[in-house]
Parts: C-alpha cells; structure tokens; sequence
C-alpha cells in the first residue's frame, strides 16, 4: 500500500499527525489516545498497513 493511501485512510478515520522522527512518523487516535508508528517508506507492506490501521481503530 502506498504511504499516501494509508495516511489518506488514517485522516479519514479521524488520526492525525502528531510528529515527524528520522524514519517515522507518530499518528495518533485522538479517541483512544493510540499512537502508532509509521515507516517513511514509499510503500509499505500491506499486513504492517493493516496492523497500523487495526491499532488505531482507522479500519
């Protein structure tokens, strides 16, 4: 899955940024106080897309 679709996807379901690392990015769930890494790669393997989307209750 394309990084842009995911983070489309996260937006959508509510998550939003709360800060940029080297690697990764922080999304958090402002519902449930989640907050979950994702990798800055172009694309992202969908079984790690989907186990971020499942954590932050996004799916």
């Amino acid at each position: 899955m394309k990084r842009k679709e995911l983070e489309r996807k996260l937006r959508i379901a509510g998550c939003y940024l709360k800060r940029e690392g080297g690697s990764h990015t922080l999304w958090i769930n402002p519902k449930t106080g989640i907050i979950e890494a994702v990798p800055r790669h172009l694309e992202i393997k969908e079984p790690l897309a989907k186990k971020i989307l499942k954590n932050l209750n996004a799916e």
